[in-house]
C-alpha cells in the first residue's frame, strides 16, 4: 500500500466512477482499476461495489477512506512545510467559509497570496452544512476557516477580524426606502422574504432573529447563494437581510442598514502549530478591512 493508492481511492469515492476518477487523476481506466484492485487485495476488502452506472462505497470502504484522508492530508502538509524551511511556498491551503464571509475581501486576499506564492494551491469549502463541516474537522482536512462562530470540536487557534453587519434588501423603487429611513425587522414583517436553504448558518440566523422579534414573515423564495438573493430582490420578488459585505458589487443601492443594529463577529481560525502558508494566509486576512458598512459605504459613494 502506498499514498498515491490512497489519493485514487478517494477519487474513486468522491467521482462514483472509475472512468470519471481516471480522466481527474490524468491516468488510464485499466492503471486505476488495477492499483484499486491491489490496494483491496492488500487490505483483504472490498473497498467499491462496481454497478452498471459506476461504483459505490463499501462499509469498509467508509472506514478506510475516513483515515486514508488524514493520512494523505498528513502528507500534504509534510511536504507543504519542508518546501517552506527551504523558501519556497507550494503546496496546498485548505480553508472553510460561511456563506457572505469575505466576498469582497477574500478574493484580494488570494488575488495577493498568488501574486507573491503562485505555486500554493487554495482549496475552498465555501458553506459546507453542519455535517460537512463536522466531519472536516474529525478528519483534520482543515487548515483555516473563516466564520462567525468556530466549529464545535474545532481546536483552531481564534483571531478576530472585525464584525459583520447585516443589512435589509429591498427592490429599488419600494415604499419603505422613501425618506431613507433606517428599518426595523418589524417593518418588513408583511413583505414576501427570501430566505436561504435550511441547512445554511445564514438561513439558522434569519430564522433565529425573526423568532426573537416574535415574526414569521411569508417565503416566497429559497436560495443557495446571497448574489442570487439579492438579484431577485432586485427583480421584486421580495426582500431578504444579508451580511452588508456580501451585496454584489451593482447591487449596493438596494441595501437598507437596520435598527437595531444586527452583527456578528468575523473570525479567523487557525490549526495549531500552522506552516507558512497559514502564516502568510493570515497576514493577509489581517491587513483587510472586515467591516461591511463601511465597505458597502465605500461603493455607495463611489
Amino acid at each position: 500500500m502506498n499514498l498515491r493508492q490512497y489519493e485514487y481511492a478517494l477519487a474513486v469515492a468522491e467521482e462514483g466512477s472509475m472512468t470519471a476518477a481516471a480522466e481527474r487523476l490524468q491516468v488510464t481506466q485499466p492503471s486505476l482499476s488495477q492499483q484499486i484492485g491491489a490496494l483491496e487485495k492488500s487490505l483483504g476488502v472490498r473497498l467499491f461495489t462496481r454497478t452498471p452506472s459506476g461504483v459505490t462505497v463499501t462499509v469498509a470502504g467508509r472506514a478506510f477512506l475516513a483515515e486514508a484522508e488524514i493520512a494523505t492530508t498528513a502528507s500534504r502538509r509534510a511536504i507543504t512545510a519542508a518546501r517552506a524551511a527551504d523558501g519556497e511556498l507550494a503546496g496546498e491551503l485548505v480553508l472553510a467559509v460561511h456563506m457572505g464571509l469575505g466576498a469582497r475581501q477574500l478574493p484580494q486576499v488570494l488575488g495577493q497570496l498568488r501574486t507573491r506564492h503562485p505555486k500554493l494551491q487554495v482549496t475552498l469549502h465555501e458553506e459546507p452544512d453542519p455535517a460537512d463541516m463536522e466531519r472536516l474537522v474529525r478528519q483534520g482536512t482543515l487548515d483555516m476557516v473563516l466564520v462567525h462562530r468556530i466549529p464545535a470540536g474545532c481546536t483552531f487557534d481564534v483571531h478576530p477580524l472585525g464584525e459583520e453587519v447585516y443589512v435589509a434588501v429591498l427592490p429599488e423603487r419600494h415604499p419603505l426606502r422613501s425618506g431613507g429611513a433606517v428599518l426595523r425587522l418589524e417593518d418588513l414583517a408583511s413583505e414576501g422574504w427570501i430566505r436561504f436553504r435550511r441547512t445554511s448558518l445564514l438561513d439558522d440566523y434569519l430564522a433565529r432573529l425573526l423568532a426573537d422579534a416574535g415574526l414569521g414573515p411569508h417565503t416566497v423564495a429559497r436560495v443557495s447563494q446571497i448574489s442570487t438573493a439579492v438579484r431577485l430582490v432586485a427583480q421584486g420578488l421580495g426582500v431578504t437581510v444579508v451580511p452588508a459585505s456580501a451585496i454584489p458589487e451593482g447591487f449596493e443601492e438596494l441595501a437598507c442598514p437596520l435598527e437595531p443594529a444586527l452583527t456578528e463577529p468575523v473570525l479567523v481560525g487557525v490549526r495549531r502549530n500552522p506552516g507558512s502558508a497559514e502564516t502568510a494566509m493570515l497576514d493577509h486576512l489581517n491587513r483587510q478591512n472586515w467591516c461591511g458598512a463601511e465597505l458597502l459605504a465605500q461603493h455607495k459613494a463611489g
